[in-house]
């Protein structure tokens, strides 16, 4: 009996990292996204496409996990704030109060 799990979140962060994959030169907003991902999908039980396709996105960045995490805190750290509230955010510390 094979332990992989889906995550309950994989058709909404396939489609943000399959939009991530293809972009040549990450924008803010795609670093932010890619280490978010990489945190909810690092050591998950299962994932494995999403997980070498966060890989793959960071060997097309030409980036590695230590930088990629270095220059998140240095985004949030300068007052980074996300332009777009929509459903992308879910599992990120959106805020749902109104």
């Amino acid at each position: 009996m094979s332990n992989e799990q889906t995550h309950p979140l994989h058709a909404t962060d396939k489609n943000i990292l399959d939009s991530l994959i293809v972009k040549e030169t990450p924008e803010d907003f795609d670093l932010i996204n890619l280490a978010r991902l990489i945190n909810r999908y690092d050591n998950f039980p299962g994932e494995i496409e999403m997980q070498d396709d966060i890989e793959k996105t960071l060997k097309f960045w030409k980036i590695n996990k230590s930088d990629l995490f270095s220059m998140t805190r240095n985004l949030w750290s300068n007052s980074f704030r996300p332009t777009n509230t929509t459903k992308d955010l879910v599992g990120s510390g959106f805020d749902t109060s109104n």
